[in-house]
């Protein structure tokens, strides 16, 4: 059953913030744009922007991982390689396990998510083009180093790409295959579990809590680039 179909067997219960899910489109907005700019050096200075915005989103995603919602919390969905382990096995038994918020395998996608995106934002801050443009940062380190982050800035795009690959996959096995819409909750907020997976709704924080997660990360990349 899709979470767009209601009937009396399921409950929707409001899992993900607002915070929680303008970032995760902001984010999408973004890489989309942080692609296209890299591809034309016309737009050059834009992706220069666009990595600013991209690493103070997720310096706030960092940050609302320990001060946001329940569900948008580490502590809710990083678990051991055990749990993720014993997720996949379920899977491959042909049970789909129910989680409010990230399952144990989506967890990990999520922190190599981050992990990736902070050094694609990282290393664009000191990386160079030999012509034109250099980061904020160019200057604190030798060329040759700067030659070097700009190497891992390329390539950890590459893999960038590939995890987003993987995740885009995921989702489309959950909705064809396993009849989960994960889509349409991070639009909603509300996701629709069957009475046997139903609990108690997750505490959802303010979103202006959100907003001032997201001035502190803002401020913090317009400090560090300025």
């Amino acid at each position: 059953m899709s979470e767009k179909s209601q009937t009396p067997q399921t409950a929707a219960i409001l899992v993900w913030d607002l915070p929680t899910r303008l970032f995760h489109w902001l984010l999408v907005a973004l890489v989309i744009a942080q692609w296209w700019t890299a591809r034309n050096f016309s737009t050059m200075e834009y992706h220069l922007w666009g990595g600013y915005a991209l690493l103070a989103l997720v310096l706030f995603r960092v940050i609302w991982g320990f001060a946001g919602s329940d569900t948008a919390r580490f502590r809710d969905f990083v678990r051991g390689p055990g749990a993720a382990l014993a997720y996949v096995k379920a899977l491959l038994r042909g049970a789909t396990p129910r989680h409010l918020g990230h399952n144990p395998l989506g967890g990990w996608s999520i922190l190599a998510m981050l992990a990736l995106l902070l050094v694609q934002a990282g290393t664009g801050l000191f990386a160079n083009d030999d012509i034109f443009y250099r980061g904020p940062l160019y200057s604190w380190v030798s060329k040759g180093t700067s030659d070097w982050l700009t190497t891992i800035h390329k390539l950890n795009f590459d893999l960038l790409l590939i995890l987003i690959a993987v995740h885009l996959a995921a989702v489309l096995f959950y909705l064809l295959v396993k009849r989960e819409n994960l889509i349409h909750p991070m639009l909603s907020g509300r996701k629709s579990l069957p009475p046997e997976a139903a609990v108690p709704a997750p505490r959802l924080v303010s979103p202006w809590r959100g907003l001032a997660v997201l001035a502190v990360a803002s401020a913090g990349v317009g400090w560090l680039v300025w």
